[in-house]
């Protein structure tokens, strides 16, 4: 024993020696190198950070009042303000373009238009939106979407489910991309029906794809196809929360006191600073309008000779300026989509709940991939990954949840049903989703960030669109950000435009 005794620190010091010295990594807690196939191959990262997938901006998140801003002049009250904080996450400069919508119409009708020429009908939006009884907008149903004109307008008539496709599309297309870039695949447009890649099935090892060159495996010494443990891949593109969007919408960065403060001087009614539509800075952009609305009965975009926002319908999406994150038209020319079932008692059913008041969200339908033998079945005939529902039964032992589905939780399930009978006594169902952002057929009311509606996840308008979000993962402190953009896009900076 005295023996042992004797030898523990030089042990000791022959680990510590041997975690520190020589070109290898070693394990703090083992002393193994890492990355040796002689010492087992486990394999340790210089992770650089999450890459800025093209057209998104960072947004640190942090804690900020949810709700209403302007008076409840239509006395709802369907958004109670609440103190909520949201994750560093990911966000669209822009709202989706038309081009960038018929791009990915043109990728569906290539890959399954031979076979499967449904899931190319089902993604047309609904161009007949236009259409109105006393209008005259005939002309918009056939050239808005198509014409080249409007390739830089936001597109609409989209309904929120094709809005979930476009955005899982959008997120193997910028994997498979990233891929080819780093000279793991072969550019492919040859892909056809399930040959096509989907991002989770070529990490399970169900799509190869044109391999050009492999990752080097460290414990083999061969060669193997990206992990997820890589960090190479991007989380999944995804339509914002209403608190992801509220929050990006608002910009209160651009009002902190200091760098070394957590003060913020000013709350907003709108987007950016002061209480009017109009720039109130004495440069040559005062008096300048901010958004892309209907400033009155018959006014959509002022006199001839003086169009104040220069849009009789929407606007290109860069048109007016951006906020303090750097996104455009987070009011006005269109509303948008947000992932949330609506409900107009969500802030005061959650206010009571432990752990709500981060990530605020309403939408859960839990998923689990579809097992057969143990073994995750073959993906489907699109080359998608299988996946179900879970279950009450499934979910009834946790302790976290207790059903697979969670829409109507303490708004409209078992202990208050009797607050809606869809059709009877309410029009919001479990198909009715939240859509957030003043359009360019809204008055000004509807430019406030806290402003809320809703709509029938299968229906469109043609004053909806949408824009993608997409997860951060890691730390949520944007100066701790090391990596780059994959895309080399350039990334916006945060600008104090609308003092």
């Amino acid at each position: 024993m005295k023996n042992l005794l004797k030898l523990s620190p030089l042990f000791l010091f022959a680990v510590v020696a041997l975690s520190s010295c020589g070109p290898k990594e070693r394990s703090a807690t083992t002393g193994w190198a890492y990355n040796d196939q002689e010492w087992g191959g486990f394999e340790k990262l210089d992770y650089q950070g999450q890459a800025t997938g093209p057209n998104l901006v960072l947004i640190e998140g942090g804690t900020f009042t949810m709700g209403l801003t302007e008076q409840d002049v239509t006395y709802e009250w369907n958004n109670v303000p609440r103190r909520v904080t949201v994750s560093s996450f990911y966000m669209d400069e822009t709202e989706v373009t038309n081009s960038a919508y018929r791009e990915y119409l043109f990728w569906l009708d290539r890959v399954f238009g031979e076979n499967y020429p449904d899931v190319w009908k089902n993604a047309l939006p609904d161009t007949l939106v236009w259409r109105e009884e006393l209008a005259f907008n005939e002309p918009f149903v056939e050239t808005y979407f198509r014409h080249p004109a409007y390739d830089d307008y936001p597109v609409v008539g989209v309904n929120w489910l094709q809005a979930g496709e476009y955005c899982n599309w959008r997120t193997d297309r910028t994997n498979e991309m990233i891929l080819v870039e780093k000279g793991i695949l072969n550019l492919n447009p040859e892909q056809r029906d399930a040959d096509n890649f989907n991002t989770e099935a070529y990490l399970l090892g169900q799509y190869q794809g044109s391999v050009r060159k492999n990752l080097e495996d460290k414990s083999t010494g061969g060669e193997r196809p990206v992990r997820f443990e890589d960090g190479i891949l991007l989380p999944s593109y995804r339509l914002p929360t209403e608190a992801e969007w509220e929050y990006a919408a608002l910009a209160l960065i651009g009002n902190m006191e200091s760098e070394l403060h957590e003060n913020i001087t000013d709350r907003r009614l709108y987007p950016w600073d002061g209480n009017t539509v109009r720039y109130q800075r004495r440069d040559q952009y005062q008096g300048r309008i901010l958004a892309n609305f209907k400033k009155g009965d018959g006014d959509y975009m002022g006199m001839s000779g003086r169009l104040n926002d220069r849009a009789h319908i929407t606007a290109p999406v860069r048109t007016s300026m951006p906020n303090d994150f750097g996104l455009y038209h987070m009011a006005g020319n269109v509303s948008e989509w947000v992932a949330d079932i609506y409900r107009p008692m969500t802030s005061l059913a959650l206010s009571d709940v432990d752990n709500q008041d981060l990530n605020s969200y309403r939408g859960n339908r839990f998923q689990t991939k579809v097992m057969e033998d143990g073994e995750i079945v073959e993906k489907d005939s699109l080359g998608r990954i299988q996946y179900r529902y879970v279950t009450d039964e499934e979910a009834a032992n946790r302790e976290n949840y207790r059903k697979g589905m969670v829409h109507d939780y303490r708004d409209g399930d078992e202990q208050s049903k009797s607050i809606y009978e869809y059709g009877v006594a309410t029009l919001i169902s479990n198909k009715s989703r939240v859509i957030k952002g003043g359009s360019w057929a809204d008055r000004a009311y509807w430019l406030s960030p806290g402003a809320r509606r809703f709509k029938e996840e299968d229906k469109s308008d043609r004053t909806i669109g949408f824009r993608c979000a997409m997860t951060r993962t890691g730390s949520p402190d944007v100066t701790s950000q090391k990596g780059g953009n994959e895309f080399n896009v350039k990334k916006s900076k945060v600008k104090r435009r609308y003092k």
